[in-house]
């Protein structure tokens, strides 16, 4: 949902704020409550804020909050995917399927991405070590894999439920299950702030071991035309907001 991941500079702090300081460069997300980062300033938790280095663009780093977590909450804490187990991510080449195949490749998982015939060279860039075109082939043709991380809803992630092995899970962002592994777990989720994650994630950014996709940047102006349904493009769409 457009509205609540943000990268900028700390202008004002809050009455009993600590671990911030005025000037610092952080990003982050806002609660699920409100949105407000599409705006020249937003009110934000501290907690929901991790320190970032003034050797990261602010542009990368907003593309990475909401996706970051969301990837590694649905892969490690919900998915417990670990070293040589199979994992398939759907819509691997936007935001948060891009994230995650990056950090399931970190682990020594095999991934198996699935989204557009346009998605392809983007997804094995990425690393993925298949790609499965949802537009022209059979999903089931994917065999059994251990974790199922899904983006997607709908039928998608009804025919996913029948690939999870035994003891495996499906992990998921769109909806509630309808359908269920037969010996294995269904979890839905909406993804939680985290600090010490935060500043994990950044590390990996500077290291050089996280990417996230960027797609379009657009000016505030632009922001109603940027989420428009047929203005999609793979990765994160970012507002960049000037201000005076």
């Amino acid at each position: 949902m457009p509205g609540h991941d943000l990268s900028g500079v700390v202008v004002e702090l809050g009455y009993g704020t600590t671990g911030l300081d005025i000037g610092q460069r952080v990003f982050g997300l806002t609660d699920w409550t409100r949105n407000g980062s599409l705006a020249e300033y937003t009110a934000v938790e501290a907690r929901n804020l991790a320190p970032l280095s003034a050797d990261v663009d602010l542009t990368v780093a907003a593309a990475l909050p909401i996706s970051g977590l969301t990837a590694w909450q649905g892969l490690f804490d919900h998915g417990h995917l670990t070293t040589g187990e199979t994992v398939l991510v759907h819509g691997a080449a936007g935001g948060v399927g891009s994230i995650a195949v990056q950090l399931a490749r970190e682990v020594g998982a095999r991934v198996i991405g699935t989204g557009r015939t346009s998605d392809r060279d983007q997804a094995l860039a990425l690393g993925v070590d298949t790609f499965l075109d949802l537009q022209t082939e059979k999903l089931e043709d994917v065999g059994k894999v251990d974790v199922v991380f899904d983006v997607i809803g709908g039928d998608i992630l009804d025919r996913s439920a029948a690939l999870v092995r035994a003891g495996g899970t499906l992990v998921t962002i769109a909806m509630p299950h309808p359908v269920r592994p037969t010996d294995g777990r269904a979890v839905f989720f909406v993804v939680e702030p985290d600090r010490a994650r935060l500043a994990d994630l950044a590390t990996r950014l500077r290291d050089g071991r996280l990417k996230p996709v960027v797609g379009a940047v657009r000016p505030l102006a632009e922001a109603p035309a940027a989420f428009a349904p047929d203005k999609r493009t793979p990765g994160k769409t970012i507002i960049r907001v000037a201000q005076d």
